[in-house]
């Protein structure tokens, strides 16, 4: 539980992988890289890191090596956080992509066979970033709000659709990431100091959100707290945590049994 006292405050993809309810968004790699604390709100941000502890903490965010999800029954991720690599698994059809998210590079199955062909690599990798970006936002959000390019402004108090009394903060981002004109509300509970819902802007002047989502579920694991429910028809399922696993799951398209990894 948090108590604020706040003075002055004025108020996804084609090709077989696609899903019309995803929000493209950007998004740093890191919880710690160049975060504009100029060019954000002090209230903000110490709701913004309310969030973040209470979900477990930077440090442990940081230690966090391997995490695997299936977003909305759609599509398996696999991140290596440390390497900066993943690897993604349609669930609908045969697709499959290992990507290295430092230097964009990559390989790619489909239709029964490995494809080098360069334009097809590049469709296919440059879709497998959106993917991961859109992806990982959606699953780990509050451990994001500190990312490079990202401004927070407290906005005001508020309760979600289920009622829970939150401070609302916004997010909008500088030229990163594959849509910066995006913006988000976040619903922070003021009893939990968790994040309770979020408001999707597809453009900054948008005055109302294209779709609200509540953050229920949380659920340890490792030694961060993650959240798996954003509504009806919009479940993250099969999240795990790892220290370790075999380097080959980001090197070959070796079959991976997701269910029982």
């Amino acid at each position: 539980m948090r108590i604020h006292i706040y003075i002055g405050i004025s108020l996804f993809l084609a090709v077989g992988m696609a899903c019309k309810n995803e929000t493209p968004v950007q998004t740093g790699q890191n919880i710690n890289g160049a975060f504009n604390v100029e060019g954000s709100d002090p209230e903000a941000i110490w709701v913004a890191e309310d969030a973040i502890a209470e979900s477990g903490g930077a440090e442990a965010w940081a230690d966090t090596r391997y995490i695997k999800w299936n977003f909305f029954g759609r599509r398996w991720l696999l991140w290596d956080k440390k390497d900066g690599k993943v690897r993604i698994e349609n669930t609908g059809n045969d697709t499959k992509l290992i990507l290295d998210l430092n230097t964009r590079q990559g390989k790619v199955f489909k239709d029964g066979r490995e494809w080098e062909d360069p334009d097809t690599l590049k469709k296919y990798l440059d879709n497998a970033y959106r993917i991961w970006i859109n992806d990982s936002y959606w699953l780990a959000m509050p451990f994001k709000m500190k990312d490079p390019g990202v401004h927070l402004r407290y906005v005001r108090e508020d309760t979600t659709v289920k009622g829970i009394a939150s401070d609302v903060i916004s997010l909008t981002f500088d030229s990163v990431g594959v849509t910066p004109q995006n913006k988000y509300e976040v619903w922070v509970g003021k009893n939990s100091s968790l994040v309770a819902q979020w408001a999707y802007y597809p453009n900054v002047l948008d005055s109302t959100p294209s779709i609200i989502n509540p953050w229920d579920g949380y659920v340890k694991y490792g030694n961060i707290f993650l959240s798996s429910d954003r509504g009806e028809n919009r479940q993250i399922t099969g999240i795990k945590v790892y220290e370790s696993l075999p380097a080959s799951l980001f090197e070959s398209f070796e079959a991976v049994d997701f269910e029982r990894l």
